[in-house]
């Protein structure tokens, strides 16, 4: 999907540019419901990109917001009508991380701090499925089957040749030692980080045992750059619930502790020995009679 049709991302771009007019016009969410005879929710969700919003709704709002300048009108109204078009992961039904893979299909950069597993686009297939049958264990086959298929399709994201994904993920060194799956699967899933982290566009880094408690342990995140985003989005993952930060000061924060991290980690050099270190450790295990 083009960057600029990804009808999420327009979604958010055109709830933010609702917001912008609202603040400029100085009315309230509450003062805007009430003359439009709607629910006040309604435009939090418009203004969010949590809903869809109709070239009705623009012309409605830009009406009220006192704009009448077709060259900022047209510009929402398009907005609007991509805003309503469906990505790819709608064909897979009601699944979770809609928005998250939304900005990931539109990214054109992604930092990943990873304490406990291989990242999700860096995953094989066996250990993906290990891991989606170990963390949701009350899934269904099929909805397992399904979140199988949802996280090897994002994975096409990495190799689109007219626009590589720059990836860098810090991965900590536990990660390379917790068994998914099996020593079997173990291994293979290794040595896929190993070919991964020698493409031009992707950078593998382990954080070691020794580097202490370096800031950022607290849990995975992901920072999230786009054409239509060049500020960033930050993404902390956590069971239930996704937080997104898009403040300025929030990104610049986690950008610093990102940085920090890969100060701390071993050199894409040094990720591949110790890497390959550890996937002798599988080897062995799994010639073992």
């Amino acid at each position: 999907m083009a960057a600029m049709s990804n009808p999420t991302v327009r979604r958010r771009q055109l709830g933010a540019e609702l917001r912008r007019l609202r603040l400029a016009s100085g009315l309230k969410s509450r003062e805007v419901a009430e003359r439009l005879m709607v629910s006040q929710p309604k435009i939090s969700h418009l203004e969010n990109g949590n809903r869809t919003v109709s070239p009705r709704d623009v012309r409605d709002l830009c009406a009220l917001y006192g704009v009448t300048d077709q060259q900022v009108i047209d510009p929402l109204l398009a907005m609007a009508r991509e805003s309503g078009q469906h990505g790819w992961w709608n064909t897979y039904g009601d699944i979770p991380q809609r928005v998250y893979i939304a900005l990931e299909t539109d990214a054109t950069s992604l930092h990943t701090y990873a304490p406990v597993l291989v990242p999700d686009l860096l995953q094989t297939p066996a250990y993906a499925h290990a891991v989606i049958a170990d963390t949701i264990p009350e899934l269904t086959a099929e909805q397992a089957a399904t979140r199988l298929k949802v996280r090897l399709r994002r994975q096409h994201r990495i190799y689109e040749p007219a626009r590589p994904l720059r990836l860098s993920v810090v991965l900590d060194e536990s990660v390379l030692h917790r068994v998914v799956g099996s020593p079997e699967i173990m291994r293979e899933q290794l040595e896929h980080l190993t070919a991964l982290g020698a493409e031009s566009h992707i950078t593998v880094q382990v954080l070691p045992l020794t580097a202490g408690a370096p800031a950022g342990l607290s849990g995975q995140f992901s920072i999230l750059q786009s054409a239509a985003s060049p500020a960033g989005t930050v993404y902390v993952e956590s069971f239930g619930s996704d937080l997104y930060l898009e403040k300025p000061a929030e990104v610049e924060v986690h950008a610093a502790i990102f940085a920090h991290l890969q100060a701390r980690s071993l050199d894409p050099s040094g990720t591949r020995d110790a890497v390959t270190d550890v996937t002798k450790t599988y080897v062995e295990a799994t010639s073992c009679p």
